[in-house]
């Protein structure tokens, strides 16, 4: 039998949660790298080696591992940093990704302010993908509410040289030669808060993910998003939805049509609509949406989900889990439906990412 793990990156370190196969149960370990903020967690399903953002804002930003599940950790030999020439400075360590199967030693990490790096070690050291770095556009990006950052990464398992990245506020980004060169991504997505509400960057994309069968979906400050031509255009789902707001979605790992958003009032309030706290399914591509709100509570939610903060397990029935900013955890086993908590002990909560170890 297969043990489940969770990675939960909270406000004050990262904690584990094991179960067995049927996820009713779960051992909270923790924290490691206690204090510090773990703005994302995964294992490496190709190595079971953990790695962890490790940021603070006293001793700056780091990546580190683990081979032994939390036991004992590594720094990376050389973190994430710019060359002295460069005028930037790391402000945080957003996402770690692990690379594709046929690629066990590339691993690629998000930073603030916007850029990317690639590991080709295992982790043991970091380079920057200056091809973003200097894209044209560059100059005139414009930092969202929580900093230039880069969130999302995306690699396409069908190319090896494709992939996206998410940049708040200023958009998709795709690379089909490997992350030397990138081009926006952005046509048919809003921005209302510019002048221009359809330009081609100054979007402020939140959360991204990419389905089996190659078609992307994103939440947005602006609504929520499908596209199924790789990026070059986008399609508006928000009917359906409270609200146009909301920071994580996911994605059936078998079904692409079956995505899951979690709305928020709007970038003023960013609380539950209505004091519901609710899931919200679609099983359509998004042609429409179905809430969910049994186990979760109903009346007076005022916590907040961060873009990490949701995820989709492989096993079948696929199992979904998010955590809140009140420190709150929870699961539903039956894709969506039902929902339990399995803690409300917890830090502020960063990012929950689900593996089998």
């Amino acid at each position: 039998m297969t043990e489940r793990l969770l990675c939960v990156g909270t406000a004050k370190g990262l904690f584990l949660l094991t179960s067995d196969e049927s996820r009713k149960e779960w051992k909270t370990d923790g924290p490691y790298l206690p204090g510090l903020e773990i703005n994302h967690a995964v294992l490496d399903p190709r190595t079971k080696r953990l790695f962890a953002t490790a940021n603070s804002p006293w001793f700056g930003s780091r990546i580190s591992y683990s081979t032994d599940l939390g036991k004992t950790w590594i720094d990376s030999e050389t973190s994430p940093s710019f060359s002295p020439d460069s005028g930037l400075k790391l402000d945080r360590v957003w996402h770690i990704e692990p690379g594709l199967e046929d690629q066990p030693d590339v691993l690629y990490a998000g930073a603030a302010p916007a850029s990317l790096f690639r590991s080709q070690d295992g982790g043991a050291s970091w380079e920057e993908m200056k091809g973003l770095t200097s894209h044209p556009s560059r100059e005139r990006w414009q930092p969202g509410a929580g900093g230039l950052c880069l969130h999302t990464i995306l690699l396409d398992p069908a190319d090896s040289n494709q992939m996206w990245v998410g940049i708040s506020a200023v958009g998709v980004f795709r690379s089909t030669d490997g992350g030397e060169t990138w081009e926006t991504m952005n046509k048919g997505v809003r921005a209302e808060f510019q002048p221009d509400k359809y330009p081609e960057f100054g979007q402020c994309v939140h959360d991204a993910v990419l389905a089996q069968d190659g078609r992307l979906y994103q939440q947005n400050h602006c609504g929520v998003y499908r596209s199924d031509d790789q990026g070059d255009s986008w399609t508006e789902i928000t009917k359906g939805l409270p609200s146009d707001f909301g920071f994580p979605i996911g994605v059936h790992p078998r079904d692409p049509e079956t995505a899951y958003v979690i709305p928020l009032q709007g970038a003023e309030l960013r609380c539950p609509p209505e004091g519901k706290l609710r899931v919200f399914r679609t099983n359509d591509g998004g042609s429409s949406w179905e809430s969910f709100g049994d186990g979760l509570p109903q009346q007076d939610a005022f916590m907040g989900i961060y873009r990490e903060g949701l995820t989709v397990d492989e096993m079948d029935p696929a199992g979904i889990y998010f955590g809140t900013n009140t420190g709150h955890l929870y699961s539903s086993l039956d894709e969506g439906t039902k929902w339990q908590r399995i803690t409300a002990d917890l830090p502020p909560v960063y990012s929950v990412t689900a593996a089998a170890l």
